[in-house]
């Protein structure tokens, strides 16, 4: 699951910054970060919860 969401995450910023640099819509950054910076947090914990554990598990 962590390289699928590290994929998807490039995905997703570089669809972002295309549609800026072609125009699509006007998206400011600085004011998004400043108000929606809690949810990177909250869906890296989420991320780190659902990656697999690769120690062997202990009986």
């Amino acid at each position: 699951m962590k390289g699928n969401f590290a994929a998807v995450a490039l995905l997703v910023i570089g669809a972002i910054a295309l549609g800026v640099n072609l125009e699509l819509f006007d998206f400011d950054l600085v004011a998004l970060l400043r108000k929606w910076w809690p949810l990177a947090l909250i869906l890296i914990g989420v991320g780190l919860f659902f990656t697999p554990d690769d120690r062997p598990k202990q009986r």
